[in-house]
């Protein structure tokens, strides 16, 4: 199929798939046509966001068969929620491969499964239907990541030696809707919703450019979770009381840290390591996204608060809660940074014209499937290291059928 533009629809109009409609002004070559989403109300929220923007004309769907079966849209972006992508992408293979439908591409937001199996399922369904498959990891096209990694190898790995050491965080205050808390609707807790971004940023900092991600091999994992703030009565109140109830963080709590220590193997035997951090207890300006990549002779640092904006209001300017600042804003007053473009400065809008090239060019995306596999193959790792308390050799026995604890509604630390 040769195409000079798509026709993109969207499953889930909500907070990430907003995230990457305002990053569509920033997109060429593709229109936004469609929206499926079961909340009429976020759906229309959605589609009055993209006739403001001109980044399409999009029509509501009733279901997501109508909107594959359409000949105007071309590729799905799925952008709903963890529980319900296998299920979405059984519904459009489904489509696809009943003739009534055809696609040249599929992408997915992250994590692709809440597990191997589910992650494993959604690559052998993309491979089934035929079409291209691409994976949303908008972090490894952060301008600063992808700009820092390329003067780091031109220079610094060029004259004394490839990087060893990749450090990685990502820390705010908490989620926006209660099914994120929930370990068996999320499929765990901060360590799935939030440490698919680093080990992905950092792997492909310690990958040399333009090899496969293939070439360092992951050889021991381990890693730490636990609940350190979101189980105090105080704040396990206010979860419960955002969920009309359903949330019971004191006797059924997902972790709201995290931490994980990988060590790779480089092409030529050299020893790699990657740290993570992840939280949902951080208070401070908003969500922090920090990154180090050091080598025998350099060292890169990023750190998305320490932006070039900054703005101070007095305890005299009166306003309402809001993220027009940052994502995840903790305050209305004092001195803070302002992310100035959020969907550039977190890659959004590289993702997703990587994505539309890549599609148009008959390519597979150089973030895929795959790299969604392997995502997962190192979080459930992880969550094995920290259930067992210690390093565990990578990959694991039973790593295809494994199911964290959290995921269960069986985690809780308070009661150990």
């Amino acid at each position: 199929m040769t195409k000079k533009r798509l026709g993109v629809g969207f499953i889930g109009g909500g907070f990430i798939g907003k995230f990457h409609i305002r990053s569509w002004i920033g997109v060429r070559d593709a229109d936004i046509l469609g929206i499926v989403d079961k909340n009429k109300k976020t759906a229309q929220e959605a589609i009055a966001l993209i006739d403001k923007l001109r980044v399409g004309k999009a029509t509501h769907y009733e279901s997501i068969t109508d909107m594959v079966i359409d000949p105007a849209i071309d590729a799905i972006w799925i952008c709903a929620p963890n529980f319900t992508r296998l299920e979405i992408m059984e519904e459009i293979v489904d489509a696809v491969g009943s003739g009534k439908g055809e696609l040249i591409g599929v992408a997915c937001e992250k994590p692709l499964g809440r597990n191997v199996a589910e992650a494993e399922k959604m690559l052998a369904l993309a491979q089934k239907a035929g079409f291209l498959d691409g994976y949303l990891e908008n972090q490894v096209f952060s301008p600063a990541v992808v700009r820092g990694k390329e003067i780091l190898w031109t220079r610094g790995a060029a004259t004394t030696g490839r990087p060893y050491l990749a450090r990685a965080a990502e820390e705010h205050s908490g989620p926006h809707l209660p099914w994120f808390w929930e370990g068996t609707l999320q499929g765990g807790g901060v360590l799935n919703d939030m440490m698919c971004h680093s080990v992905e940023e950092a792997r492909f900092m310690l990958t040399p450019p333009g090899a496969k991600r293939e070439v360092i091999t992951p050889v021991k994992i381990t890693a730490y979770t636990n609940c350190l703030k979101w189980q105090q009565p105080h704040y396990a109140k206010i979860l419960a009381e955002n969920s009309g109830g359903k949330t019971d963080y004191l006797n059924r709590p997902a972790e709201d840290f995290a931490r994980s220590l990988i060590e790779y193997r480089g092409e030529k035997g050299e020893r790699l390591i990657i740290e993570t951090t992840t939280s949902w207890c951080y208070v401070g300006a908003g969500l922090r996204l920090s990154l180090e990549l050091l080598g025998p002779e350099y060292a890169l640092q990023i750190n998305t608060l320490d932006a070039g904006l900054k703005v101070f209001f007095s305890r005299e300017v009166k306003g309402s809660q809001g993220e027009d600042l940052v994502e995840k804003q903790n305050a209305e007053v004092g001195l803070m940074p302002v992310v100035s473009n959020e969907e550039i400065e977190y890659g959004y809008t590289a993702e997703n014209r990587h994505m539309i090239k890549s599609f148009l060019e008959n390519k597979r995306p150089e973030e895929n499937f795959s790299d969604g596999v392997n995502v997962a193959e190192l979080l459930m790792a992880a969550y094995m290291s920290a259930e067992q308390e210690k390093t565990i050799a990578f990959p694991p026995p039973k790593l295809k059928s494994f199911i964290p604890a959290v995921a269960k509604g069986e985690w809780n630390p308070a009661k150990k």
